[in-house]
């Protein structure tokens, strides 16, 4: 697979400020993006005033937890305790699992990191724009933070975006105390976190068997959907790298279609997979979801509640989906009985009031 440079990211795209050097250099080698960029980046900011969703007074809770993260990020590497203990891979691997699901994590697994797992070139922070990425650690600690499903059920309201930008934060610390725990074995470990990431998180939550990725292009895990935040730590300790699973996500996507159906932005592709870089795979727009974004004021994540995974499907019936079209089918029946259109709270909870 051919290197994501994260510079073409929309996150890393809407920090280019004009006159910046960041900003001249990026859109002198990407001219047709200019115009759609600037017109997002006119528009006003994700829980800022001005969007359909504000809250002067519960916006400001998603701010504060991403602001919390900006302060934290430079603690993603550290000094290696130069005592290195004598690391057993199979032991350290149930350890490691053990402690992330200790700290609060729902699902963990171990990828074999590859080239394509990491960035080519860092592109979101100003002082490492168009850093070259070494791939250098061999395993991938990957770890599923599960976001409760009645705040995400109220997407695109204020509650979702409260609800993701904490799974942020959840995942931050379990990163930072994985990776402080491994550093201090004395081995090099770096947890990737929002706003600081070397590696493509939902790439190594596949290759680590976590779940599989669908036609919305992020994660879905077979016991929580894509109702999840993914956490990232590499590192050199010894581990026993998990396999990649596939549980018929690709067929049962061909024929859903329910986040194609509710997507406001209309940023699904309805077809089927294309080939993207020599990859056969469905590829979202992120320029339509991301301006969607900033209309609505939160990360919308309407897409996630209408997945029926994200509602919780019976495991058994999972198992049969892979080569069943009349399984899906039932499966979709099912999800269109309970939930119509798509599953919707529309008062936020008595806290939020």
């Amino acid at each position: 697979m051919k290197r994501i440079d994260e510079r073409d990211t929309m996150f890393a795209r809407m920090n280019y400020k004009k006159g910046t050097p960041q900003y001249e250099d990026y859109y002198k080698r990407n001219k047709d993006k200019k115009e759609i960029d600037d017109d997002i980046r006119s528009r006003p900011q994700i829980c800022g005033e001005g969007t359909a969703t504000y809250s002067p007074v519960n916006s400001p809770i998603a701010v504060a937890n991403f602001r919390f993260l900006g302060n934290i990020t430079n603690l993603v590497e550290g000094e290696i305790n130069p005592d290195k203990v004598e690391a057993n891979a199979e032991d350290m691997t149930k350890k490691i699992k053990g402690l992330a699901k200790y700290y609060g994590a729902k699902l963990v697994g171990i990828a074999k990191m590859e080239e394509y797992h990491y960035y080519s070139h860092r592109g979101r922070r100003d002082e490492v724009y168009g850093q070259e990425v070494e791939a250098k650690h061999p395993y991938g600690i990957v770890f599923a933070i599960e976001m409760d499903k009645n705040m995400i059920n109220r997407a695109p309201q204020v509650s979702e975006v409260i609800e993701t930008s904490k799974a942020y934060v959840d995942a931050a610390i379990i990163g930072m105390l994985l990776s402080y725990y491994i550093r201090e074995l004395g081995y090099d470990a770096r947890n990737h976190m929002d706003g600081n990431y070397l590696v493509v998180a939902p790439l190594v939550a596949r290759d680590a068997g976590i779940g599989d990725i669908g036609r919305k292009g992020i994660i879905i895990t077979r016991e929580y959907g894509s109702r999840v935040r993914l956490g990232v730590v590499t590192t050199d300790i010894p581990l026993i790298p998990d396999e990649r699973i596939d549980f018929g996500l690709e067929e049962f996507c061909k024929i859903c279609k329910r986040c194609v159906r509710t997507c406001p932005g209309r940023a699904i592709p309805p077809g089927d997979p294309v080939e993207i870089d020599g990859i056969k795979r469905w590829q979202i727009k992120q320029e339509d979801c991301y301006k969607m974004w900033r209309s609505l004021g939160t990360d919308c994540g309407i897409c996630i509640s209408s997945c029926p995974f994200s509602q919780g499907i019976d495991l058994e019936l999972i198992d049969r989906i892979k080569g069943s079209k009349e399984v899906i089918e039932e499966i979709l029946e099912e999800h269109d009985k309970k939930y119509g259109i798509r599953p919707y709270i529309k008062d936020p909870p008595d806290w939020i009031k």
